[in-house]
């Protein structure tokens, strides 16, 4: 079995982290890349779009994250609600990652709701998506 190195971003707020305390929206992205040298470029592709978050409407925040002995990488997101998350999912540089990489690797993702947002708990849940069990 091979040994997993997880690399996470520094949480990055949205414009929504200090006004909203209800239910929340998480999304978690996981790509893997057919090719060491693309699964970088899909991480580089993943910072340069996280450098909007701080302007993305209903954004709470977003932790970046790799695997790169895996060739793995994607987000841990977090929004105020589904419109929202559509409205990303929507913007055309976010369209242009997801057509630079079609067919070059496999693409999951998760969403779920919570009550209310708890940063570790989620970190917890998708740490777990990654590595296939429990850890922190």
């Amino acid at each position: 079995m091979r040994r997993q190195t997880i690399l996470r971003s520094p949480w990055q707020p949205g414009p929504a982290a200090d006004t909203h305390h209800g239910p929340a929206l998480v999304s978690f992205t996981d790509f893997t890349s057919d090719t060491f040298r693309r699964s970088w470029s899909v991480a580089v592709d993943g910072l340069r779009l996280r450098r909007t978050w701080p302007e993305t409407p209903g954004a709470i925040g977003m932790w970046l994250w790799a695997d790169p002995l895996r060739r793995r990488s994607g987000s841990l997101a977090v929004w105020a609600d589904e419109t929202r998350l559509k409205e990303f999912v929507g913007r055309p540089d976010h369209i242009r990652i997801v057509c630079a990489y079609r067919g070059r690797g496999v693409l999951r993702s998760a969403d779920w709701e919570t009550a209310r947002f708890d940063a570790a708990e989620a970190w917890t849940h998708a740490h777990e998506l990654i590595t296939g069990g429990p850890g922190t």
